[in-house]
C-alpha cells in the first residue's frame, strides 16, 4: 500500500533514515516492518507541538492519558506478529493515534481496530483516511472484548496492558494464530507470544516493557 507521505522539513527522509539505522541496531530484522517504519509519517500522529520529537526512540504523550509507543516496541511487536507468515486479518486493541494501524495496513490484507476513547478513535480514523489506509475498520469499544464479529484472526495485537491476558481474545484467535501482549501490574509488564498450536497455547516471553493499562469497561 503506497502511503501519501507528506510533510515538513524537520521530518526529512534523512531523519527517519536514521530512526530506521537504530531499530536494526537495537535487533529489528524483519525488513517488511523496517520499511512500513520508513515509510509511516509518524509526525502525524503526535501533537504537532511534538513533531520535532516524532522520529525520536521514545514513547510520547497523545492526550487522554495515552501515548503512542516507542518505535522499537512498535517495530518489535509487528515483527512478532509477522514471524510467522503472511496475515490476512488481524485485530488491534488500542488503536490510539493511529500509528501502530498505519504500520500494520502495510503489512495485512485487513486491520480491525477498537479503541475505548471516542476522541482518539475519531482523530486515528481522520489521520488514517488522510495517508490513505483504506484496508482498515475501527470501532469505539473495549477492548478486553476484542471484535468478534470478524473472528478469528491470524493476528491480535494489543497495545495496552491487562493483568492477564483476556478470555475473548483468546477464544478469537485463528488455529495457528499470534497474541502479542503486554501484561502485568501499572509499572512494568512482560510483553508475551502466544500462540494457538496444535497442541494447544503456547506462551512465551519477549521483552519487559512499560504499557498503559487497558481499561475494561462493565457490560
Amino acid at each position: 500500500m503506497r502511503m501519501d507521505v507528506h510533510g515538513i522539513g524537520m521530518t526529512s527522509q534523512r531523519t527517519r533514515d536514521r530512526l530506521i539505522q537504530r531499530l536494526r541496531e537495537e535487533g529489528i530484522r524483519d525488513e517488511r516492518v523496517l520499511e512500513a517504519m520508513r515509510n509511516v509519517p509518524r509526525h502525524l500522529f503526535v501533537d504537532e507541538a511534538l513533531a520535532t520529537r516524532a522520529y525520536e526512540d521514545t514513547a510520547l504523550p497523545i492526550g487522554q492519558g495515552q501515548t503512542i509507543s516507542q518505535p522499537y516496541i512498535v517495530a518489535l511487536m509487528t515483527q512478532a506478529l509477522l514471524a510467522g507468515g503472511r496475515l490476512k486479518k488481524v485485530l488491534e486493541v488500542g488503536t490510539g493515534s493511529g500509528y501502530q494501524t498505519a504500520i500494520l495496513a502495510q503489512l495485512v490484507d485487513t486491520v480491525y481496530s477498537v479503541e475505548r476513547i471516542e476522541p482518539l478513535m475519531k482523530l486515528a480514523r481522520k489521520r488514517l483516511r488522510e495517508i490513505g489506509c483504506r484496508n482498515v475498520q475501527i470501532k469505539l469499544s473495549d477492548g478486553s472484548w476484542g471484535w468478534k464479529d470478524h473472528a478469528p484472526y491470524d493476528g491480535i495485537i494489543v497495545t495496552a496492558a491487562p493483568a492477564e491476558v483476556p478470555l475473548a481474545l483468546i477464544e478469537q484467535l485463528a488455529p495457528g494464530g499470534r497474541l502479542i501482549i503486554p501484561v502485568g501490574g501499572p509499572a512494568m509488564q512482560e510483553l508475551l507470544l502466544v500462540q494457538h498450536t496444535d497442541k494447544g497455547l503456547s506462551q512465551e516471553r519477549l521483552e519487559l516493557v512499560n504499557f498503559v493499562p487497558l481499561v475494561r469497561d462493565s457490560i
